[in-house]
């Protein structure tokens, strides 16, 4: 509960450091809400509102949290439960047991908010409402009985608790590495145990098993990307319509991204890797290209450098590979100015990371979206600063409807050689992911899993002729 004081103090410290902030303000934020599968009442697996969480540290739902800017007081505000509640769900605890559980001052129940925030005697109620620069929803204001009583402000929060987040404390980080850890660990499993004639959804349940009983992560950052084959170039295989059921075949690459999540702090890493534990040429060539441009990327990262510069040095990495290949020909500066990067790398090179998979803070007032082909997808375009935790993720992937586009352009298809390609089409991908922190002196990585092209071959080789089910593998306890 240490983390989740310093979040509270660095945020009021950051909201007395606003001139228009008024000096008796309280931060009122509202948790996330128990929700029901449809009509029916079966409840969906709760996780606290990330807001909410990095504010108080609390798992339960419907709460209500207050902070007092010019103190730092904390207040938090639990349901009061019905008593039939002891009978299905457990014991009904004391206010007391709260604020001993999250190291708050005081604890009240949510049925009484207006009357306890009344006596704060605020000039303000600061509420949380803002735009997600990524996912292009608005945050959920806190909304209560009697808040009419009150003067709100609902611009002011907003930017200043996602700054807060941005930047990681050393207790975050911690949490990050161990995310990191475990997951890491857990992609090293799936490299073993995955086989030719293997559905894609066993390897997602090797994953996922690995991260609960080694690490008590409930869950995954994220809906798991498990594709084989032709679905590795699907940059967000995986949901219901394809829901890693296909079966993987001998010669398949394989492209897994999946991360866990510990106490709402997430990660987000991807292996690719051959199905049968050896590379072909072909894919040892493109696997290559991928990992230079992912290091060439992490050699450059520090205080002050531009991220959509990164996304454009891998990109430029990744064209002289190709050209080296013999898949496209000519000058790589030409192949820039007509964005071809982007016909093999749609997306960003990657994202901030925290409480979301991709974090708040990227697109603050003043950091605007570069409207070009790859780079738009960027999730942020931010200078680099200390305490960010960012993912690098350069890929190269074969996708028919790009490439056809690519093809019927004069301008990019005078790169491309077309024997090569088609040699390629059906490949499917290759991206390879980790997770950084951004540090005075450059960056440290987070994610800890085989690389290179022996690395990978190796570890799976050890996978190869075991039969010990699964509880009995060797792994390092955290």
């Amino acid at each position: 509960m240490a983390l989740f004081a310093l979040n509270r103090r660095r945020l009021c410290e950051h909201l007395r450091k606003n001139a228009e902030v008024p000096r008796k303000s309280v931060a009122v934020l509202q948790g996330g809400e128990q929700t029901q599968r449809y009509c029916t009442d079966t409840d969906i697996v709760f996780r606290q509102e990330s807001f909410f969480h990095w504010t108080f540290g609390v798992i339960e739902s419907d709460c209500y949290g207050a902070v007092d800017v010019a103190t730092g007081k904390s207040l938090l505000f639990v349901p009061k439960l019905p008593e039939s509640y002891a009978v299905w769900m457990g014991k009904i605890h004391a206010l007391d047991h709260f604020k001993k559980k999250y190291s708050v001052d005081e604890v009240h129940y949510t049925c009484d908010v207006a009357e306890v925030l009344k006596k704060l005697q605020p000039d303000v109620l600061l509420t949380l409402r803002g735009l997600n620069t990524d996912s292009g929803h608005t945050t959920r204001e806190a909304s209560f009985d009697g808040i009419s009583q009150f003067k709100v402000n609902n611009t002011l929060l907003y930017p200043e608790i996602v700054e807060c987040r941005v930047i990681k404390t050393d207790m975050e980080l911690e949490l990050m590495r161990y995310t990191n850890r475990i997951s890491s660990e857990a992609h090293k499993e799936v490299m073993k145990a995955v086989r030719v004639g293997m559905k894609e959804y066993e390897m997602e349940s090797v994953f996922e098993h690995y991260c609960y009983t080694r690490g008590g992560m409930r869950h995954t950052s994220y809906t798991c990307i498990c594709g084989s084959g032709v679905n590795s170039s699907v940059l967000h295989y995986g949901h219901a319509g394809s829901p890693n059921d296909k079966t993987i075949q001998d010669g398949d690459l394989c492209l897994f991204d999946m991360g866990g999540e510990y106490y709402c702090y997430g990660s987000d890493i991807t292996c690719s890797f051959p199905a049968n534990g050896k590379f072909t040429p072909d894919q040892r060539a493109i696997y290559q290209a991928v990992l230079k441009a992912s290091r060439a990327v992490m050699s450059a990262i520090k205080p002050g450098v531009a991220w959509p510069d990164m996304h454009r040095l891998a990109e430029r990495v990744q064209l002289e590979e190709l050209t080296r290949i013999g898949m496209l020909k000519g000058n790589v500066e030409d192949m820039m100015k007509v964005y071809l990067g982007a016909v093999f790398m749609p997306h960003g090179l990657g994202h901030l990371l925290g409480c979301d998979v991709h974090d708040v803070g990227g697109y603050p007032e003043g950091v605007d979206r570069i409207d070009e082909p790859g780079l738009r997808s960027l999730r942020t375009a931010r200078d680099m600063l200390p305490g960010m935790v960012l993912t690098i993720e350069p890929g190269i992937y074969f996708i028919d409807h790009v490439l056809d586009r690519a093809l019927a352009d004069p301008a990019q298809a005078c790169f491309i050689n077309k024997d090569v390609l088609a040699r390629f089409r059906g490949f499917g991908g290759v991206r390879i992911e980790d997770d950084i922190a951004v540090t005075s002196g450059g960056m440290e990585l987070l994610t800890c899993v085989p690389r290179t092209v022996e690395e990978i071959e190796a570890l799976m080789a050890e996978g190869v002729g075991s039969t010990k089910p699964f509880s009995q593998l060797s792994a390092q306890t955290p």
